[in-house]
């Protein structure tokens, strides 16, 4: 009797607890009775009737992601690679439709997505495609939504998370971009050596203009030394003509004792005797009084072609 009786007990309690069971956190378990659907359980301790119910599956609410590439052409005939990240998550309301009306979710999600990308990409240049993936990932997300509501699934959010055009484009595309930046450094280079010259022109114009400057104040000074000089020497009883002879000898002695310090200096012929100055002098006066002659004969002839043009008016 005993033994017919302790099977039986520890059978029934086996059956008892079966009929409990624990639902995760953001978890839905569908249950059916004799292979009919009979109701969803959320998260916590369930009961179900032993041997009648059953768990049918579970259906995880928290958002999951799934991962599409696609591989399309674009406007101007280039293979490209997209890859869009769609998030996804079942409606806690919708249990029933996500888990009776569709069998294979991320299939169905990732026929929708070739389908769009494969629309949307061949109507775009590469160029635009990196800019405008977002409007490729709003096109996916607007056709997912309209879709897949149907199904019990809401789509968060799609994102292109990558666009690999194929070896060659890439290293073309590289090849464009280290040309585009080595001529805009090549302008730099040519602006900048511009600014060099004109710099460097300004301040030799500007050094010449100084050098200039100082050689017009040292005549100057020379010129009025020269006048001290002679006021000087007229003052102890020496005219004029003997001052300017006296000044020049001493500047030519002056000279020679400025060359004969300079020891590197070219060789240079000069006459060393007092004569040379007295030659030096007259050969001078003689220029100035030419030059003299000379302005005064273009002022007369000036003078005379005024009066003839009067007299022809």
């Amino acid at each position: 009797m005993n033994i017919i009786i302790y099977p039986l007990i520890f059978f029934g309690i086996v059956i008892f607890l079966s009929s409990f069971f624990i639902v995760k956190q953001q978890t839905a378990v569908v249950i059916e009775r004799f292979g009919r659907f009979q109701s969803i359980r959320h998260s916590g301790l369930q009961l179900k009737i032993p041997l009648v119910d059953r768990i049918a599956g579970r259906l995880s609410l928290k958002i999951q992601q799934l991962d599409v590439i696609v591989e399309t052409k674009t406007l101007d005939d280039v293979f490209v690679k997209l890859k869009v990240s769609v998030q996804y998550v079942v409606i806690r309301d919708k249990v029933y439709e996500a888990f009776y009306k569709l069998e294979y979710p991320h299939d169905q999600i990732t026929s929708y997505v070739f389908d769009v990308v494969r629309a949307e990409v061949p109507k775009m240049k590469l160029d635009d495609v990196f800019v405008k993936k977002d409007d490729i990932a709003i096109a996916v997300k607007g056709e997912l939504q309209d879709a897949m509501l149907e199904y019990g699934y809401d789509i968060i959010k799609t994102l292109v998370t990558d666009i690999d055009p194929d070896a060659q484009v890439k290293s073309a595309m590289n090849r464009i971009n280290a040309a585009e930046r080595e001529k805009i450094a090549a302008q730099f280079d040519g602006d900048a050596e511009r600014i060099r010259i004109v710099e460097k022109a300004k301040a030799e114009a500007e050094s010449k203009r100084l050098q200039g400057q100082g050689i017009a104040d040292q005549r100057r000074e020379i010129a009025r030394g020269l006048e001290e000089s002679v006021e000087v020497l007229n003052r102890v009883g020496i005219n004029s003509q003997e001052a300017s002879a006296l000044i020049v000898v001493t500047q030519h002695y002056d000279t020679l004792q400025s060359i004969g310090e300079e020891t590197n200096s070219n060789l240079i012929l000069l006459p060393n005797s007092p004569q040379a100055g007295t030659d030096m002098l007259n050969n001078m006066v003689a220029a100035f009084a030419t030059s003299n002659q000379i302005g005064e004969a273009m002022k007369k002839g000036n003078a005379k072609g005024n009066d003839q043009a009067d007299k022809q008016e």
